[in-house]
């Protein structure tokens, strides 16, 4: 008997058919139909740059952690000092490996009352949700808000367009977040961002989503933005991407996340992989994250390989600067300014290692 196969299509985020009425080009992301662009990568990425950008980001995971205990269990599973995380901060974490490999970043920031709210990657939400299930007591209540969207609004003017909807966002600073009222809809509001630029991240309810994309796109300093200009962009912001340049092997020392770990969580330890993690911290990890400024004008690719030892893990044409630039995986002893040699598909390509960010971050501290 032959067996049948069965296609699970990709599901449809709440602003599907207004990414397509926008003449959106739409790709498989996630598990999700997700728009890549609408007028074209690069200039979608230098309007980022100069106003302000709309990106849906829906497909990422929305958690709410409550319950007695909440920041004691939390700190047995990230490196985060979530006790002293106050209301409406937010911070940057890592889910971590019992061998110190990352599982996922992600996001944490306080709401009223005491609940965690964290954003996770939508690629890796379920096994987030099935990890924390797992390990947090069973007095922790975790709500997946798969009843909420989110949406981005990125660049230098974001906080001009989103204010004169939402008067009072243009108080938040970078890292800080709260909740505010548009029109009678309840909006989540934090200020960070995915691409080195000045940007705020809306939690709004699903219903409610077309509605505010539509007010939001009709200020003069806004336009739709798709995937591909988000990659540019967090790749000129030198930005990790779960999967790409983040996986769980490899840890947050590797990676040059090292100031995900707070100075009391450094000291005390007690978060998964401590005694790696730490060690590599004080001696140094065999491999390290980098950037580099690769010669000529063709790109060098995820799984490239550095002769000598190492691999790209990101690589692109940046707008910007107008050059191919890549992040990679390098022997640790490698410095800034040292040239690298990278083969793909049979070709020799020259790169120098240069710090990140490749473009400077433009938060708004």
């Amino acid at each position: 008997m032959s067996e049948e196969i069965q296609i699970i299509p990709d599901s449809l985020l709440p602003l599907d058919a207004w990414h397509r009425e926008h003449g959106a080009r739409m790709v498989s992301f996630a598990g999700y139909e997700m728009p890549i662009q609408y007028e074209g990568i690069i200039a979608e990425h230098l309007w980022t740059r100069q106003h302000a950008g709309l990106f849906d980001v829906s497909h990422m995971g929305q958690l709410k952690l409550s319950g007695e205990g909440l920041d004691v269990a939390l700190e047995a599973l990230l490196p985060a000092d979530v006790k002293g995380l106050g209301e409406g901060r937010m911070r940057y974490s890592l889910l971590l490996a019992e061998n110190g490999g990352i599982l996922d970043d992600l996001m944490l920031a306080r709401l009223p009352g005491g609940t965690i709210y964290m954003v996770v990657n939508g690629a890796t939400k379920w096994d987030d949700i099935g990890h924390l299930h797992e390990y947090l007591p069973e007095e922790i209540t975790l709500n997946h808000m798969d009843e909420q969207a989110l949406v981005a609004l990125q660049g230098p003017e974001a906080v001009t367009a989103l204010a004169r909807l939402v008067p009072g966002v243009e108080a938040l600073t970078f890292m800080t977040a709260g909740l505010f009222d548009w029109s009678g809809t309840p909006l989540w509001i934090s200020r960070s961002g995915y691409t080195g630029e000045d940007g705020f991240e809306i939690s709004v309810p699903g219903d409610e989503v077309e509605r505010l994309a539509v007010a939001l796109c009709e200020q003069p300093e806004v336009k739709p933005i798709g995937l591909g200009a988000r990659d540019s962009l967090r790749l000129e912001a030198g930005l990790p991407l779960y999967g790409h340049d983040l996986d769980p092997e490899t840890t947050p020392i590797e990676a040059d996340l090292g100031f995900a770990l707070s100075k009391r969580r450094r000291e005390e330890g007690g978060f998964p992989g401590a005694e790696r993690i730490l060690r590599e911290r004080t001696e140094g990890a065999l491999f390290k994250r980098v950037g580099l400024l690769v010669e000529g004008r063709q790109p060098v690719r995820e799984g490239a390989v550095v002769i000598g030892g190492g691999r790209v893990t990101s690589g692109g044409f940046s707008p910007s600067l107008e050059r191919p630039i890549a992040m990679a995986f390098v022997p640790a002893a490698a410095i800034p300014g040292s040239t690298l040699q990278i083969e793909q598909r049979g070709k020799i390509f020259t790169a120098t290692v240069s710090p990140m960010p490749f473009v400077p971050h433009c938060y708004h501290r």
